[in-house]
């Protein structure tokens, strides 16, 4: 049989069949973040009962921490230490944790809410990223419409944005990731394109031609290559348009798109909601998604099967020609 490769270029995968098997009596939930360590450790935030499940990277099962800590996980983030950021918008917080669990710093009062669109963090953050000084970035997006900036320990240093659809500002800033240059890249989720700062919040560029960018994740370097998971549609009206999304996109440091692929479906290699991305040290792609809260969407409003549905795929990169 002929392998599916997806994809175009220097950019092309394989999905990898059955990856991430987790031992009888453990369930892993929907996987709203994943990330890769530096010894390629792959941890799934996920939204079952063992909120952290940590693979290695052929997918044997490996840990599972952070039960009665998380309410509700959303995004992930491994630091250069391997510290783990770990954004709870359910909970308002960002939790730096070690990969085995302890929480080293908590930012956000835990169950306290700043008042909608207030500015003030956190009203249901959603991710982080960490400049090369190690200061730390705050996607503040479903309850708020900014992005905060804090200092390593967690002294909030200043904010920026607003709601709206001028350069600057947010309707749902939803994932940050931030490159050694110190450029900040913001998924502005519900206005179709990711805004680009410099480390003080001033508007630079954006990027278009994205459909409800969801997911982000840098290469290393200075011209880092940014994988983007995009959204299908919110509305019933083109709910099932084709090429507009679930689906990868591969851009080029300046913008431009290397590589694209997905297609809503359940099948390997098609996807309901991709909401979290990461890559290995050897260039494979984990992509994390939402399937549980998206597919009533797409099932007439039923609710997913008890059994659950499939949220964590790995994509093994093929070698250019």
């Amino acid at each position: 049989m002929t392998a599916t490769v997806l994809g175009q270029g220097e950019y092309r995968y394989e999905p990898v069949a059955g990856w991430g098997r987790v031992p009888e009596g453990l369930r892993l939930g929907e996987v709203a973040a994943v990330a890769a360590d530096s010894r390629d450790r792959v941890y799934a935030f996920n939204r079952g009962p063992h909120p952290m499940v940590v693979f290695d990277r052929d997918g044997t099962f490996l840990a599972s921490w952070g039960e009665g800590l998380f309410r509700r996980p959303h995004g992930l983030h491994i630091g250069p230490d391997d510290a783990l950021w770990c954004t709870d918008d359910g909970d308002h917080t960002v939790r730096k944790c070690t990969p085995d669990g302890r929480v080293l710093l908590t930012i956000g009062i835990p169950g306290r809410p700043a008042p909608s669109m207030s500015g003030q963090p956190f009203n249901r953050c959603t991710h982080t990223a960490l400049s090369p000084e190690g200061d730390l970035y705050v996607s503040d997006g479903y309850g708020n419409a900014c992005v905060h900036k804090f200092s390593p320990e967690g002294r909030h240093l200043f904010s920026w944005g607003r709601p709206g659809t001028d350069p600057g500002e947010f309707n749902l800033p939803h994932n940050i990731a931030c490159d050694a240059d110190g450029w900040v890249y913001v998924a502005d989720r519900e206005n179709h394109r990711i805004q680009i700062f410099d480390g003080n919040g001033r508007y630079e560029t954006q990027w278009n031609n994205l459909h409800r960018p969801c997911a982000l994740f840098l290469g290393k370097g200075r011209c880092p290559v940014c994988y983007v998971g995009e959204l299908g549609s919110g509305l019933d009206v083109n709910l099932r348009t084709p090429n507009v999304g679930p689906r990868i996109s591969i851009l080029s440091h300046e913008g431009r798109r290397l590589s694209r692929f997905g297609e809503l479906g359940e099948a390997l290699g098609q996807f309901i909601a991709p909401h979290g991305l990461a890559v290995d040290s050897q260039g494979d792609l984990y992509v994390g998604e939402v399937a549980v809260t998206a597919w009533p969407r797409y099932h007439d409003g039923r609710p997913a099967p008890a059994a659950g549905v499939r949220s964590l795929q790995k994509f093994r990169r093929v070698p250019a020609g």
